[in-house]
C-alpha cells in the first residue's frame, strides 16, 4: 500500500481538511482502492461525515466502518469505565474544541455540571490546552472542587500517561506530568475507581519502557511482538538486510532440491535459510515437501528447527545443545559417521568457515550454497538514533553477535548513547560479542530463542521495578 500522512495535532496539519477530501477523490478516480483510516470513530468528532458528503458530491461511493472513539477507549486502558451500575449510568461527549466560526458555546455547561455532579461521566476531546478554563467553568457552575477527573495521554499505546486529581487540581496533576495533546480529559464519579483488574494495561511488566530491537524487519516481527503484548514501546532499527541470493546460486539450490539428490545431509543454518528453500520449492512449482524424502536433515538450533517444521512441516532428524555452527559440527560427527557422506550446506554469504571445515575434517563432502545475502544497512532509523540521543532506551536485547558489531559500527562515534541501555544477550556467543564491544551485559537468555530472550528482557523489567 501506498502510505499517506494525513494526521492533525493541534497547530501541526500534515495536510488541510480541503486537501485531504481532494485527494481522496483523485485516487478514486484514478482507479485506485482507498483506505481513509481515521483515529477512533469517524463520526464522533472525526469529520468523517463531512468527508462522506464531499465524496458523494463528486460521485465516489463509499462505505463508512465504524470505530471505537478515544472517549470510550482511552479511559479504558486506563482502567477508568465510562460507565458503571453503581456509579454512573449516563456518559456525555464533549468536544472542548468547537467551530470557532460559531458565535457562541453550544455545549451546556450548566446542564453538564448538574449531570456530572449526579453521577454521570463526562469525557472531553481536544481540551487539554483548555483544562484550567474547563475546570473554572465546571465548578463556577457548582460542580465540587473534589469531582474526580483524569486525563489520559496517547490513550492505548505504549506511551500511555495518565494523570489523576480532584477536578481544581487537575490541571496541576498534569503539568507535573508533563502531559500535553493528544489526551482525554475524564471528569465524574469512575475517574476515582480503583477496583482490582481494571489498570490491567499500565500493569503490563514493560509498560512505560521503550526497547531497541535491531533485527532484520523480516525477523523482528516475533520479538517485537513478545515485547509489545509486555507493554513495551518497540522501536525497531535493523542494522542488516536479507537479499536472495544471485541467480546462479539459486540455480544451484534448485538443483538440489531436485530429487533424486546427490547428497545425504541437508544442513540449516538459520531461519533464513529454511524461508530460502520454502522460496525456491514455490517457486519450482514442482515439487513440495516429499522432495526431502531421502534426506536427513540437521538444524543449527531449535529456532531454526521452529521455522523448518512452520514453513515446510519438517521435523529436523538433528539439532546440537549449543545453537551455533562449530556446536553442530562437533555434535554431529561424535554421534553420526560423517565419512563419506555427502552434505549440503545452506546458509548466507557472510556465514563463518568453521562449521564446513570441521565437517570435511571428519570426512564429510561438503557443498556451500549461499541462499541469501546479508548487507548492512546503511543507517539507523532516524526514530532510533533520536530516541538514543534523549536516553530514551531503556532495554536493548541482542539476538545475534552481528547484530551487536553492526549497531556499533553504525553508531560510531555515538555508541555512548547505549551506556544508559541495559542489554540482553540471547546466549554465550552474543555475550562474548558484547563484552568484547564493552557493553555491559544485564541479562542472558536462558536458552537461545527469540521466546527466552524476550522473558529475559521481561524478567530484568519486573526485577528493576520491585
Amino acid at each position: 500500500c501506498r502510505l499517506i500522512d494525513a494526521g492533525k495535532r493541534a497547530k501541526e496539519h500534515r495536510l488541510t481538511q480541503d486537501q485531504t477530501n481532494a485527494l481522496m477523490v483523485d485516487l478514486a478516480r484514478q482507479g485506485l482502492r482507498v483506505v481513509r483510516l481515521k483515529g477512533g470513530d469517524p463520526y464522533l468528532f472525526g469529520r468523517g461525515a463531512e468527508e462522506v458528503a464531499y465524496l458523494a458530491r463528486h460521485g465516489v461511493a463509499c462505505e463508512v466502518i465504524p470505530g471505537i472513539t478515544s472517549g470510550i477507549a482511552a479511559p479504558m486502558y486506563a482502567g477508568i469505565p465510562v460507565t458503571h451500575r453503581q456509579t454512573a449510568s449516563t456518559v456525555t461527549f464533549v468536544t472542548a474544541h468547537e467551530d470557532p466560526t460559531k458565535p457562541q458555546s453550544a455545549v451546556d455547561y450548566p446542564a453538564l455540571a448538574r449531570l456530572i455532579a449526579a453521577g454521570g461521566t463526562a469525557c472531553f476531546y481536544m481540551g487539554v490546552g483548555r483544562l484550567t478554563e474547563l475546570a473554572t467553568t465546571l465548578t463556577g457552575h457548582d460542580l465540587s472542587c473534589d469531582t474526580p477527573a483524569a486525563v489520559v495521554q496517547w490513550g492505548s499505546t505504549p506511551q500511555q500517561r495518565t494523570a489523576r486529581a480532584p477536578l481544581s487540581r487537575i490541571a496541576e496533576a498534569v503539568a507535573a506530568k508533563g502531559i500535553t495533546a493528544p489526551a482525554m480529559i475524564v471528569v465524574g464519579a469512575v475517574a476515582g475507581l480503583t477496583e482490582p483488574g481494571l489498570g490491567f494495561f499500565e500493569a503490563r511488566p514493560l509498560f512505560g519502557k521503550t526497547v531497541l530491537v535491531t533485527r532484520t524487519r523480516a525477523q523482528a516481527s516475533e520479538l517485537s511482538q513478545h515485547l509489545a503484548e509486555a507493554g513495551a514501546r518497540v522501536i525497531e532499527a535493523p542494522t542488516i538486510h536479507i537479499e536472495p541470493a544471485s541467480d546462479g546460486a539459486l540455480a544451484q539450490l534448485d538443483a538440489a532440491l531436485t530429487p533424486p539428490h546427490a547428497f545425504d545431509w541437508l544442513i540449516l543454518t538459520s531461519a533464513n535459510a529454511v524461508g530460502g528453500i520454502a522460496d525456491r520449492l514455490e517457486a519450482l512449482a514442482r515439487f513440495d515437501a516429499r522432495a526431502f524424502h531421502q534426506l536427513k536433515i540437521a538444524a543449527v538450533g531449535r529456532a531454526t528447527a521452529e521455522a523448518l517444521y512452520d514453513r515446510l512441516r519438517l521435523r529436523a532428524d538433528f539439532v546440537p545443545d549449543a545453537a551455533n555452527g562449530e556446536a553442530l559440527a562437533r555434535e554431529l560427527c561424535k554421534t553420526h559417521d560423517m565419512r563419506g557422506q555427502r552434505c549440503v550446506l545452506v546458509r548466507g554469504d557472510l556465514a563463518g568457515p568453521e562449521l564446513p571445515a570441521l565437517l570435511r575434517e571428519a570426512g564429510a563432502a561438503v557443498t556451500e550454497l549461499p541462499v541469501y545475502h546479508t548487507r548492512i544497512a546503511e543507517a539507523l532509523p532516524e526514530e532510533a538514533l533520536a530516541a538514543l540521543r534523549e536516553g530514551a532506551i531503556d532495554l536493548a536485547p541482542f539476538a545475534s553477535s552481528s547484530a551487536v558489531r553492526h549497531l556499533v559500527a553504525l553508531l560510531g562515534a555515538e555508541r555512548g548513547g547505549l551506556d544508559a541501555v541495559r542489554c540482553v544477550s540471547i546466549g554465550p556467543v552474543t555475550s562474548a560479542t558484547m563484552r568484547e564491544l564493552g557493553l555491559t551485559i544485564a541479562a542472558e537468555a536462558t536458552e537461545p530463542t527469540v521466546a527466552a530472550l524476550a522473558a529475559a528482557v521481561i524478567a530484568l523489567s519486573t526485577l528493576e521495578s520491585k
